[in-house]
């Protein structure tokens, strides 16, 4: 393209930040990376590292063109710049949350994909519109080159009926479009690929169970390289224990709690979505290393919280190594997933009877790196994968320019 290796700008659009990475993709080497926080605030913050090193720039920047003109700004000054001009940039990929049943994989965007993008603002009106935003900020300032959409829901969309249907009227399926839709597929569908590689074999052989596991937790049966169920639902509130969000309930909850204590649904909702998880059992943060710091020191509600956590990924590990009836690895992944040694100990042990052991000598020196930490004697390997969710998107983007790939919908 323009006669230089293909270089993709990968952009993640959030509702007041945008995070990039420029990949070159003959070698997949980041050439650069960075973070716009606080847009169209008065106290804006660039954070920016390339081959001169780290970089942060205070500076308004009102709304998120301004922000994707200063990023391509960032990325062509100074002497070590890893691009001299923006005719460089050979495509741009997007993080989209929210594909709907409209999208099973990545596409190039024209005017017809944004429509129904918007057409799903409704099932995403957090992550959507910044989506969108980011989107066309770009098509803006980057006239003629192509823009691809990455959706966190296109792994899943190979889940079969019986399993994203909700036990609801059939009206609110047909209707509204409530049923499980699943998130975080990209890292899902990257680990997947890389937990092939680890085991030698392809991955549409490959039946696994994958555990995204962060400050957003979900797991997903993969069958055949394929999603077949996954944790998160409608929404990302359901499943897996979280910092904020309570996962799994009897939802008959917020009712108790509307009449109870007199609870809005918007109170209900914020508390089920910011104020609940591994904060609310622990009433000590959010994050996973001070709950574990917390219960180090005594602290009974933070200990707690670290076992209910546990405890809810084994019983997925259970109910999806159930539903593939074959299985041959878990993965972890994530930052909670790559790095904490005592959640992946306890969510798998006493997992011997589903073939599931590990080797805990493995699991203490496995952390943020790809490793198997299964033991000698496990039929079920247990893997501990980096997930590179950037690089996916890199990928597909790639894929989707050279292929001249047109928008694959169910239109």
């Amino acid at each position: 393209m323009n006669g230089h290796a293909m270089k993709i700008l990968v952009v993640n659009c959030g509702s007041s930040s945008i995070k990039y990475q420029l990949l070159e993709m003959n070698t997949e080497e980041v050439l650069a990376q960075g973070l716009l926080e606080r847009v169209g605030l008065p106290d804006g913050l660039l954070t920016h590292r390339d081959g001169n090193g780290r970089k942060r720039l205070a500076k308004p920047v009102r709304n998120h063109e301004e922000g994707m003109q200063l990023i391509v700004e960032e990325l062509t000054s100074g002497p070590g710049s890893p691009i001299r001009d923006a005719s460089e940039i050979s495509a741009v990929g997007h993080r989209v949350v929210h594909g709907g049943e409209d999208f099973v994989e990545s596409v190039l965007v024209t005017d017809k994909v944004i429509r129904v993008i918007e057409k799903n603002q409704d099932l995403a009106p957090l992550h959507n519109p910044p989506n969108l935003t980011g989107l066309r900020a770009a098509m803006k300032l980057l006239p003629g080159v192509p823009n691809v959409a990455v959706f966190d829901t296109a792994f899943h969309q190979t889940v079969p009926e019986h399993a994203y249907i909700y036990a609801l009227p059939h009206e609110f399926y047909t209707k509204r479009r409530i049923r499980r839709y699943g998130f975080h597929g990209t890292s899902h569908r990257y680990v997947s690929l890389q937990a092939a590689k680890l085991l030698g074999k392809p991955a549409e052989t490959v039946n696994l169970v994958t555990a995204h596991l962060g400050n957003g937790c979900s797991m997903t049966a993969v069958r055949a390289g394929k999603s077949v169920d996954t944790s998160m639902g409608m929404t990302p509130l359901e499943g897996l224990v979280m910092g904020t969000r309570s996962g799994d309930i009897d939802p008959a909850i917020p009712f108790f709690l509307a009449t109870q204590e007199g609870l809005s649904l918007a109170a209900i909702d914020e508390t089920l979505n910011k104020k609940s998880g591994l904060l609310g059992i622990s009433g000590v943060s959010s994050d996973m290393r001070e709950v574990i710091a917390a219960a180090e020191r005594g602290n009974a509600r933070a200990e707690l919280a670290l076992r209910i956590f546990a405890y809810r990924v084994k019983k997925y590990i259970g109910a999806y190594a159930a539903a593939l009836g074959r299985l041959d690895a878990v993965v972890f992944t994530g930052g909670i997933g790559e790095n904490c040694v005592s959640i992946r100990s306890a969510a798998c042990g006493d997992l011997g009877t589903l073939g599931i052991e590990i080797d805990e000598e493995k699991n203490r020196s496995a952390s943020a790196c790809d490793a198997d930490i299964s033991a000698g004697t496990s039929r079920v390997r247990v893997l501990v994968i980096a997930t590179n969710e950037e690089l996916m998107i890199a990928r597909d983007t790639a894929a989707v320019v050279r292929a001249g790939a047109r928008p694959a919908s169910r239109q």
